[in-house]
């Protein structure tokens, strides 16, 4: 069993360092983390016209000229964005309420310009007629005001545009308070004597970045939804292999990153075509609706909704029913959603993320209260059957077939069960790594401060205090569970993982470190209290 026990940590302590590294490089190492202080700029260079979608499938070769244009910039109290009147694309985007860094007065800079890295949301008519597929390129929007700030229920930044026929065509913002998203429409009049087709495409571009992680919760990439597919993963490898061509009634494009994530909504009861493409280093990911008529002398109004902010599961889902599935808790996700309701719940009545999360170890632990009495007291029971079991490969020495009938024979007798220990365990790991998902997924905990030293649940405990501690209670563990495992190597391990552990944990963020270190407490005063049980009953299960 004891063996059996060692397996079972050597293989958490490999997933535990996994998570660690790739939790590493999306954490650490954010696009948008080290350069939210740049300002955007219209860059000659960036080809914005060679994006543009066709009416048909793929992107054009062409790349014209730059017009005249400017950067409008519209403030509510969430977000502070620029849009470039040249197509009329969100090329900036702060978010007003998450700081770059804990402590820091620098707003999260979501979409811009990051170091030569660019990551843009954009949108405009292609088809027979639609001014984004016009041989002179995209068009400029003519806008009454550079600036636009938000002050009352709603926030209305029109654009417009004058083809050479006399077509208008009016791209229209709609902010709101305290929405991260956006209601985009086109309205377009067609006054001429001849009909006109046009057909609205909306995609995001994001420079292509390294190979994506193979732990989702640090997924750095395109991520899709269709009518049959609720949510995909498209990264930039699968980009450059081929193409992604899906038709659908719906759906959504986004790409994710930690903590945040934006997403096109088109309309629900088109038919449409999600793409994408790699081009000029920047990997796309669109939807294109289906092509729309308007005779001469009418009109026609398309829309689109564009999210642009944090995983906020209540927000996305009011957008579309399968968005919030980009807060992505991986295959325990159906384990992971109920717990982070009750974290919040807890939350919402305790008023700190810090005793939030003890509060729910103490739920869960108590929950599972069964499994860990049986999980001490198989492990008790196999202990006290170790002399037995000594002496049975004493009397049959390198016989194993012998031996191993008179041990199950043994445990027949002895009413135990050799896995009874192992089960338990096994049990309780897919709550675990879903609290786990919970905590490193959950944009809530981001900044969060609990108390002390601990102002930020979200990144490393500065002092390594919560790591020495948790060693340090793994290590109690250990004693109170005395080792009667005889290989040397086994032993070795047993003795150096407390270490171990505490080394890794020392990059954890501290709200996980904290989970676990309560875990560990919790877990101790009920082995001391199985114990005492069992030893009220005559039964020797220490010492």
């Amino acid at each position: 069993m004891e063996s059996q026990r060692t397996f079972l940590f050597i293989g958490l302590l490999l997933v535990s360092f996994l998570l660690f590294t790739e939790w590493q490089k999306d954490y650490n190492k954010p696009i948008a983390d080290t350069s939210a202080t740049q300002t955007t700029t219209v860059a000659s260079s960036s080809n914005t016209d060679a994006d543009v979608p066709t009416s048909t499938s793929g992107l054009p070769p062409q790349v014209t000229t730059q017009a005249d244009r400017q950067l409008i910039s519209v403030t509510t109290d969430v977000l502070a964005i620029k849009i470039d009147s040249k197509g009329g694309d969100i090329v900036e985007a702060k978010l007003l309420k998450h700081m770059e860094k804990h402590g820091s007065d620098i707003p999260y800079l979501l979409l811009g310009e990051f170091e030569g890295k660019q990551y843009h949301s954009q949108s405009g008519l292609v088809g027979l007629n639609g001014p984004d597929a016009a041989k002179e390129g995209r068009p400029v929007y003519q806008s009454a005001q550079s600036e636009y700030t938000l002050t009352g229920d709603s926030l209305v930044v029109p654009l417009t545009y004058v083809d050479g026929k006399g077509v208008t065509f009016t791209k229209t913002y709609t902010f709101k308070p305290g929405n991260y998203d956006v209601v985009m429409n086109y309205d377009i009049n067609n006054p001429t004597a001849e009909p006109i087709q046009v057909q609205l495409y909306t995609q995001i571009k994001r420079t292509v970045q390294d190979k994506g992680s193979m732990v989702d919760q640090t997924y750095l990439g395109a991520t899709y939804g269709t009518s049959e597919e609720p949510y995909e993963k498209y990264s930039f490898s699968d980009m450059a292999e081929a193409n992604l061509n899906k038709a659908t009634q719906g759906g959504y494009i986004a790409f994710i990153q930690h903590y945040f994530v934006s997403a096109w909504v088109p309309e629900q009861n088109t038919n449409n075509l999600i793409y994408s493409a790699i081009r000029n280093g920047q990997g796309i990911i669109g939807i294109k609706a289906e092509p729309v008529n308007i005779a001469a002398g009418d009109q026609a109004t398309l829309s689109a909704q564009y999210y642009m902010g944090p995983k906020d599961t209540d927000a996305l889902e009011a957008i579309h029913s399968d968005l919030d599935l980009t807060v992505d808790y991986g295959w325990l996700w159906f384990i992971s959603q109920p717990l982070l309701n009750l974290l919040k719940l807890l939350h919402s009545f305790i008023g700190n993320w810090g005793f939030a999360i003890i509060a729910i170890t103490l739920i869960v632990k108590t929950l599972l209260y069964p499994l860990t009495k049986a999980q001490y007291t198989s492990m008790a029971k196999m202990r006290m059957l170790q002399p037995k079991m000594q002496a049975l490969k004493e009397r049959y020495g390198d016989d194993r077939q012998k031996f191993g009938q008179a041990m199950m024979e043994m445990y027949r007798k002895e009413k135990v069960n050799p896995m009874g220990g192992c089960f338990p365990l096994l049990l309780q790991m897919p709550i675990f790594l879903a609290l786990f998902y919970v905590f490193l997924e959950s944009t809530e905990l981001r900044h969060a401060e609990f108390g002390l030293w601990l102002t930020d649940l979200s990144s490393k405990d500065p002092y390594f205090v919560l790591p020495i501690l948790f060693g340090a209670s793994m290590f109690l563990t250990q004693k109170l569970q005395p080792m009667t495992v005889t290989d040397p190597m086994q032993q070795k391990m047993m003795t150096w993982m407390p270490v171990i552990f505490s080394v890794f944990f020392l990059w954890f963020p501290s709200g996980l470190v904290l989970y676990w270190l309560v875990s560990n407490i919790i877990s101790i005063a009920q082995m001391l209290y199985i114990y005492r049980g069992m030893e009220k009953q005559g039964m020797k299960v220490r010492g």
